[in-house]
C-alpha cells in the first residue's frame, strides 16, 4: 500500500556527550598518550567553551518541539570528576610514568577532553531521561543542546531541546467516508489480458521474400552507438537485437532510419533520447550509431482457439480460459480495492483531522522515499556519477508533502 507504507517510529534517544560534542582535529599519534581500557577507541574531542552557543541538527518543529533545562550540583560534578580521573590513573600509559603513577595533574592535561566526555556520559542520560519522563511525552529523533557549562568544581548547566510527538483528538472519524472503488470488471481490462497472454505465445519467423522493412515488421540489427559529448561513456553495443519498425516502443529515429532498409544494408542514425526516457543512462543523450540490417522477421500472433487455450495450461476450451482470466482480474481488484480504500481514508481522515508532526519524522520520511528512488534508479542502469549530479534539494522538497501524509498516516 504506496501511501500508507509503514512508518518506523524514532524513539526518544538519550542525551550524552555525543550530541553535545565538538570535533577538533585530533591529536597526533606521536602525541596522543594511550589508554588500556574503552577509551583508546574516543573518536572525537569535547573540550569546549563554557556557555557556548550550540547550532545543531535540523530546523525542529515549533509545534512539537519541548526545551528542558538541567542543573546538577557542583559536588557531584566534583565527584564524577574525581572518579574519572581515578578510573584514568589506573589505565593510563604515558613516557615517563609507571602505571598506575602517572600524577593526577598529568591526567587532567592530557586526558581533559575524554574525562569531560566521560563525566557527561556519566551524569546526564539518567537524568535526561528522568526528566523527559516527568514532562509527560513521547521524544522522538536526537535532542539538540543550546547551552552547556562543564567544569570540575562547578555545576553542570544544559539546556537541550527536542522534539515529541503531540497528543491529538479523532472524535467523529466515525463521520469520515469515502467511496469504494468497484470491482467489476470491465471488457477493456479483459481484452488487455487476453492480449498479454497472447503476445506471450507470439512466433517471430524470417520473411523470405526481397523487401525492405516496412511498419509491423521486425529488423534483425547489430549496432553500435557511441554517445555524444561523453567521452568516459562506454560503447552502446547489441547483437542480433530485434527492432519493431512503427512500434510504439522504438525510438522514432530508428523507425526512420530503418524503413525501407534490406537485410546487409548498413546505415547510421542519430538518436536524440528524451529527458524522461527510461533507461537514464540515455535519458537526454545524443547516440550517434551504427547499424547493420541481418534479417527482416514477421512477428505471428496465434488465433484465439481452443488449441491456444489448452496450449496455456489446464484449460479444457477457450470458454474455460476466458472464465479464468476474468475471475483472476476479479480477485486481482478485490485485494487491490483494500490497499486503496485505506488510502482513500486516510486521506481523508488527515484532511479533516489537522495536527503537527515532528520534522525529525518527516526529514526521515523523506531519506526513506528517496532511498528507494535512488535504489530503483540504479537498477535501471543509472550510474553513481549521474546520481550525485541530480538536484537533491529539488527532490526532497518534491517528497516532503508525501512524507508528511506518510507520518500522519502512521500515527492515526
Amino acid at each position: 500500500m504506496a501511501f500508507v507504507r509503514r512508518v518506523a517510529r524514532l524513539e526518544g534517544k538519550t542525551l550524552s556527550s555525543t550530541d553535545i560534542e565538538n570535533q577538533p582535529e585530533p591529536e597526533t599519534a606521536e602525541s596522543t598518550p594511550s589508554l588500556d581500557h574503552a577509551h583508546e577507541e574516543h573518536d572525537h574531542d569535547h573540550d569546549h567553551e563554557h556557555d557556548h552557543e550550540h547550532q545543531h541538527g535540523p530546523i525542529l518543529n515549533p509545534d512539537c518541539t519541548r526545551e528542558l533545562v538541567l542543573d546538577i550540583p557542583a559536588d557531584e560534578v566534583s565527584k564524577a570528576y574525581a572518579n574519572t580521573v581515578k578510573n584514568y590513573r589506573k589505565y593510563a600509559k604515558i613516557p615517563g610514568f609507571r602505571a598506575g603513577k602517572v600524577p593526577e595533574t598529568v591526567i587532567k592535561r592530557r586526558f581533559a577532553a575524554e574525562i569531560k566526555k566521560d563525566v557527561i556520559d556519566g551524569l546526564l542520560p539518567e537524568r535526561f531521561n528522568k526528566a523527559v519522563l516527568d514532562l509527560g511525552v513521547k521524544p522522538v529523533g536526537q535532542p539538540q543542546v543550546t547551552e552547556l557549562t562543564v567544569e570540575d568544581g562547578a555545576p553542570l548547566h544544559v539546556k537541550a531541546v527536542f522534539e515529541y510527538l503531540p497528543d491529538f483528538s479523532i472524535d467523529g472519524y466515525q463521520s469520515v467516508t469515502v467511496d469504494k472503488p468497484t470491482v467489476e470488471i470491465t471488457e477493456e481490462e479483459y481484452q488487455q489480458e487476453l492480449a498479454q497472454l497472447r503476445e506471450s505465445r507470439a512466433s517471430v519467423e524470417p520473411v523470405e521474400e526481397d523487401r525492405p522493412l516496412v511498419d509491423g515488421d521486425w529488423a534483425e540489427i547489430t549496432y553500435k552507438g557511441v554517445v555524444d559529448g561523453d567521452a568516459e561513456a562506454a560503447p552502446i553495443a547489441g547483437e542480433n537485437t530485434l527492432v519493431e519498425i512503427g512500434g510504439k516502443d522504438t525510438v522514432e529515429a530508428f523507425t526512420t532510419a530503418l524503413r525501407g532498409a534490406k537485410p546487409g544494408q548498413e546505415l547510421k542514425a542519430e538518436v536524440i533520447y528524451p529527458a524522461d526516457y527510461a533507461e537514464p543512462k540515455l535519458a537526454g543523450k545524443t547516440v550517434a550509431y551504427e547499424v547493420e540490417v541481418k534479417a527482416i522477421k514477421k512477428r505471428t500472433l496465434p488465433e484465439l482457439n481452443d488449441d491456444f487455450a489448452k496450449e496455456l495450461g489446464d484449460y479444457d476450451s477457450f470458454a474455460d480460459l476466458e472464465a479464468r482470466i476474468r475471475e483472476h482480474i476479479a480477485s486481482s481488484k478485490r485485494q487491490s480495492v483494500v490497499g486503496e480504500t485505506k488510502d482513500r481514508l486516510f486521506a481523508a481522515l488527515i484532511e479533516k483531522f489537522q495536527f503537527p508532526v515532528p520534522e525529525s519524522l518527516v526529514q526521515e520520511q523523506i531519506d526513506a522515499r528517496l532511498e528507494r528512488g535512488l535504489r530503483a534508479l540504479s537498477a535501471q542502469g543509472m550510474s553513481t556519477e549521474q546520481m550525485r549530479k541530480l538536484d537533491f534539494n529539488r527532490l526532497r522538497t518534491a517528497q516532503r508533502d508525501s512524507a508528511i501524509a506518510e507520518v500522519k498516516a502512521s500515527h492515526l
